[in-house]
């Protein structure tokens, strides 16, 4: 028999579980959230990129206190090849605004202080609490959970599981599937300290400014992933992923990946004599629209990484995971104010205010992208970027022969290696993914 009981139970203390809890603690409901870290963060090592808009909803004044690394003005994309990368950059001056739109920041610092914010709004945060199970009654519904704490099960009106994209509460109730390999990418990243006036210098920053480097090209080896650099106050995030089900066609391994990264001489000269003092591994969310799992249920729901909300196109994952949290909060408070039990029927409001958000139209926009990008890896990974690559030297180098001469010599290497249907194909295909 249940004898303590919540109005709510949040599973997870990571962006969409700490925003969940807020937002219900703050609306005066009784809110116990359980972690199985140390402390909210203490699984996360790595740097990540923090968008205001979504945590000024939460927070409207956390520029005063939280923990942020850098501002971001610059964003640049390189395409690679061994041993060299053509860039796109973006940089601009309106980003040394009052109120920045983009920071960098260290996951374990921030969730600790954004979980403190949680115990502050009233809600009852346990920590180093694996939850082992979810509680049903004989109809299905979930009524709690049971935990490895001696109190055993502890009982709530309804559970948020934000546990993650491989937590494993939601499949074994079977109220969710366990993520395919070729939906979930494994990132290895490592935490590389240099002196902060050697980071400003070698990125072409001043103050807090930052700048976030997003790489494509044959470093991920003809598979479906991407190569990252933050730039911090006094370390660099570096990694790399690729979805796991490239990584068990291949044999590739993570680490062996990152290595060839970090050798690369476009990216060894930015952390040259850099001191590694963090290394971490994580699964992220890769399938985009067409992975969302089913959303509620009777007495649950699921939000961020566990409910597949990632935009692998744009990179942003932590947006979509405190924006979902919070939309499930409100979602669930409504319900209760209407005195209305956490059933399925009334709690599909989360997924119609979820649908009506940035959240599932951005998704949805891209929803074809994951599989064109995974069924044409070696094109769009490894081919093209070689033939990116020679083109631009062609362009750039002079050497006495005529241009035309170049010009010729690259659209002759480029039908070669995919033929004029192929070129086409490849455009159409990407541009209908795109729209």
């Amino acid at each position: 028999m249940i004898e303590e009981r919540f109005d709510a139970i949040v599973v997870g203390a990571g962006m969409a579980g700490n925003a969940a809890a807020l937002i219900m603690a703050k609306r005066g409901m009784n809110v116990l959230q359980l972690e199985r870290g140390e402390y909210s963060g203490s699984k996360n090592v790595q740097g990540a990129i923090l968008y205001a808009d979504m945590l000024e909803k939460l927070i409207p004044d956390f520029r005063e206190e939280a923990p942020l690394e850098r501002h971001l003005v610059e964003q640049r994309f390189w395409m690679m090849d061994d041993r060299s990368h053509v860039g796109l950059h973006y940089r601009s001056e309106d980003f040394n605004e009052e109120r920045p739109n983009r920071y960098t920041i260290i996951r374990a610092q921030f969730d600790k202080w954004f979980s403190s914010k949680v115990r502050e709004a009233g809600a009852t945060v346990l920590c180093e609490t694996t939850v082992t199970e979810l509680v049903q009654n004989g109809y299905g519904k979930v009524i709690g959970v049971r935990t490895d704490r001696r109190d055993g099960e502890i009982g709530a009106d309804v559970v948020v599981l934000a546990e993650g994209v491989n937590g494993l509460l939601g499949t074994r109730a079977r109220l969710r599937e366990r993520p395919k390999p070729d939906k979930v990418a494994l990132a290895v990243k490592e935490m590389h300290f240099l002196p902060r006036e050697t980071i400003e210098a070698r990125f072409n920053l001043r103050g807090d400014e930052g700048v976030v480097i997003e790489a494509a090209g044959t470093i991920s080896r003809g598979m479906t992933g991407m190569g990252f650099i933050y730039a911090n106050k006094e370390c660099i995030s570096l990694g790399i992923g690729c979805l796991v089900a490239d990584f068990q066609r291949t044999g590739e391994t993570p680490y062996g990946l990152l290595d060839r990264f970090k050798r690369h001489p476009s990216v060894a000269r930015l952390i040259e004599g850099s001191e590694v003092k963090e290394y971490s591994a994580h699964l992220i969310p890769e399938g985009g629209y067409k992975a969302i799992p089913q959303l509620y249920g009777e007495g649950w729901v699921v939000v961020g990484d566990a409910a597949q909300l990632n935009n692998a196109i744009h990179r942003e994952g932590s947006n979509l995971a405190m924006t979902s949290g919070r939309i499930a909060a409100e979602a669930i408070s409504r319900v209760k104010s209407r005195g209305a039990p956490m059933s399925a029927q009334n709690l599909t409001l989360y997924k119609k205010m979820l649908d009506d958000s940035f959240v599932i139209k951005d998704l949805k926009k891209y929803k074809d992208m994951p599989t064109l990008m995974h069924t044409n890896s070696q094109n769009f990974f490894l081919t093209y970027p070689q033939l990116v690559s020679r083109a631009m030297q062609n362009f750039v180098r002079v050497d006495g022969t005529p241009k035309t001469t170049k010009e010729n010599v690259t659209l002759k290497s480029f039908v070669n290696a995919r033929s004029w249907t192929g070129l086409f194909g490849d455009a159409f295909r990407f541009a209908r993914a795109w729209r």
